[in-house]
């Protein structure tokens, strides 16, 4: 028995059914660069981005603060804290750091522990029986099985903690794109604010030429018109800020009804977002390295799958002692050991071992497939914001050129019907045409900060591979909440 137990040592450590893993090869930019980022140009300058340098540190950790804006920043300090959806995130994280504890406990003897009382009828009665056995098993890993097992959660437990760092920067990004678009909203405000008041105004004058006979009663219900249109424009903008609010609260885990941002107007500071070279990408983005981990797990279970074709080797010993009465269990009982080993091998199972290896083999190479999409997908978000970014800074500059021949315009219809040459309505349609432009005005800057958001989510948000669990780290009990 002692050489039966070398023998399965020795084999325990040499012998795994299951495949090697291997990454598989992407396609990657051939020029090494972006298509949409040309190195040191004035569009990257004033498109928001720029090439990064090999020691550039300025998405690390909170890249938030790379737009300067502190009430942003203290909220983001809220979400990491508060947020519900990373809390679930990081649980779903420590279950799957349980589970690797829970398989690498079956590399190990099990002990057990028992007591029965039987009674055994004879001739002359009935006599009981009072048994305190102890027993030890283990199942050799012959094939691999455990180890893969272990191997599977373990890669699992990786991909959880990915998944959790890009729920994380999932929810910053969709914080920062709310307040920026809630600054946005302010901006408006402040612009119907000053409209409305030129429109009050443009109102009071008109009354004053109606009644002196210059102008008609039909100009005064027209300035009525769009004084009235402009102030029910109000509400509808102030709806939007509500709904972008109580999203805000909603991420920072506070009640809606409880929650609120003082109005701010948006300023527009695109930051130069640092975006380095395509192959970075595999680096630093989490979901991507949850696809890379989904595949390694996936490799792991056909292992499982294989050593299904093998023996299952069980050793087992066992000691105890029994007696007719209780109380002599301990004192004049007979002790009994034991020692033995079984194998069960499926002979017939009309394919089913089989089957189970195909469909982890399917399942590994789904998981490949979805990688390979990861990646090409990430590879298409980052040159549609930087392309994003790059034609939102030139219709940024048109739309002010815009803007500027608007107010001129208006300047000079409300001269020439000052003085009596032009109708109100000329006035009218300048003031129209000036608001339009100004609200195109705040839609593209603010359109200029949430591309700027999604261009650093799209680039990892400063996440780096370097961050996942090891394989040791996952194995350990449970760390504190971030």
């Amino acid at each position: 028995m002692k050489k039966l137990l070398l023998s399965a040592l020795v084999l325990c450590c040499a012998c795994n059914m299951g495949p090697k893993y291997k990454r598989p090869e992407l396609p990657s930019a051939p020029s090494g660069v972006y298509k949409e980022n040309t190195p040191g140009s004035a569009d990257a300058q004033e498109g928001g981005w720029r090439q990064a340098s090999p020691s550039d540190e300025a998405l690390r950790g909170k890249w938030w603060e790379i737009f300067g804006e502190p009430d942003l920043n203290a909220l983001e300090e809220r979400l990491n804290l508060d947020n519900q959806n990373v809390k679930q995130s990081f649980e779903n994280y420590m279950a799957a750091r349980a589970a690797v504890r829970a398989a690498t406990a079956q590399l190990y003897p099990q002990l057990s522990v028992g007591a029965s009382v039987t009674d055994r009828g004879t001739s002359n009665g009935t006599t009981p029986s009072f048994d305190l056995p102890l027993t030890v098993s283990w199942e050799p890993d012959l094939f691999g099985k455990i180890r893969n097992t272990i191997l599977q959660a373990e890669n699992q437990a990786q991909l959880s903690a990915a998944t959790l760092a890009n729920a994380v920067l999932s929810e910053q990004m969709s914080l920062a794109e709310f307040y920026f678009q809630i600054r946005g909203q302010d901006a408006l405000l402040e612009l119907y604010d000053k409209t409305i008041a030129n429109y009050q105004e443009s109102l009071r004058l008109t009354k004053v030429l109606a009644r002196t006979g210059i102008d008609s009663e039909q100009d005064v219900v027209q300035a009525e018109v769009t004084l009235h249109s402009a102030e029910a424009n109000v509400s509808s903008i102030a709806t939007t800020r509500a709904q972008y609010e109580h999203a805000i609260a909603l991420l920072v885990g506070q009640v809606a009804g409880n929650f609120s941002l003082k109005q701010t107007p948006l300023e527009v500071r695109v930051p130069a977002v640092p975006v380095g070279v395509p192959s970075q990408i595999l680096e630093r983005r989490p979901d991507i390295a949850a696809a890379e981990r989904s595949m390694a797990a996936a490799n792991a279970l056909i292992g499982v799958g294989k050593a299904a074709y093998y023996p299952d080797i069980t050793l087992s010993s066992g000691l105890g002692t029994t007696a007719s009465s209780l109380g002599k269990l301990f004192t004049a009982g007979t002790n009994y050991w034991s020692l033995g080993g079984s194998a069960t091998e499926k002979v017939i199972d009309f394919g089913a071992r089989r089957a189970t290896v195909a469909q982890y083999e399917a399942q590994y190479r789904g998981s490949v497939a979805s990688y390979r999409q990861t990646v090409l997908s990430a590879f298409k978000e980052v040159e549609d914001y930087l392309v994003a970014s790059r034609q939102l800074s030139e219709q940024a500059q048109r739309q002010k050129r815009a803007v500027a021949s608007s107010e001129q315009y208006e300047k000079l219809a409300n001269i020439r019907y000052k003085t009596g040459v032009d109708t109100y309505l000329n006035v009218i349609t300048a003031q129209t045409n000036l608001l339009s432009g100004r609200q195109q005005l705040v839609t593209v800057s603010t359109n200029q900060m949430t591309t700027a958001v999604h261009l650093i989510g799209a680039l990892g948000g400063g996440w780096t591979a370097k961050q996942l669990p090891t394989i040791k780290d996952v194995s350990k009990g449970a760390p504190s909440f971030p």
